[in-house]
């Protein structure tokens, strides 16, 4: 998959983990294991570019005698998501698209 491909859907990913409430990195990391494999490591990678682009803002908070860093989206952030979704139906349109082609040209091979 392309890199710049893949590093925009993982953006995505992450913010649409956070859209709900605030989370921090273990949980984030949870919730999105279920749809794709990120390390610790990738997923800071990613919180940092987010904040950097204002797509999320960071406060502290102690949970259990800890500091622990919790993630919040911003307007920034929500309206990355839908244009993420926006573009995402024209790409899904042209993947129809060639897959109608692939199934035709399927279909004349077997006739």
């Amino acid at each position: 998959m392309d890199i710049q491909l893949k590093r925009g859907l993982l953006d995505v990913c992450v913010l649409t983990a956070i859209k709900n409430e605030d989370s921090y990195g273990y949980k984030i990391i949870k919730d999105m294991k279920p749809y794709i494999d990120m390390s610790e490591s990738t997923l800071y990678t990613i919180l940092k570019r987010l904040e950097s682009a204002k797509m999320l803002t960071v406060h502290t908070s102690e949970h259990g005698g800890r500091l622990r860093k919790y993630y919040h989206i911003t307007n920034a952030g929500l309206n990355r998501i839908e244009e993420f979704k926006n573009k995402w139906r024209e790409v899904m349109s042209i993947y129809q698209y060639v897959m109608k082609e692939e199934e035709s040209n399927d279909k004349a091979w077997f006739s």
